[in-house]
């Protein structure tokens, strides 16, 4: 399991444990989801930007986007 994933579970562990009501955890929960999910098509859109062109490489360096 990558460290990523290692850190979302745990937030995840740590939500349902936490002393908040039903409804804080599910708010909680549905916005860890969406950033995942965001996060991941930003991984997506990231690896289709550098298969167009090497110039995204070094704009990512840049932004410190790189791994």
């Amino acid at each position: 399991m990558s460290k990523h994933k290692q850190h979302v579970e745990k937030i995840k562990n740590a939500i349902k444990t936490a002393p908040l009501n039903e409804d804080e955890k599910s708010q909680s929960m549905k916005r860890l989801e969406e950033w995942v999910m965001e996060d991941k098509a930003f991984g997506t859109l990231k690896n289709e930007l550098l298969e167009v062109s090497e110039y995204f490489e070094t704009l990512f360096a840049e932004l410190g986007l790189t791994k």
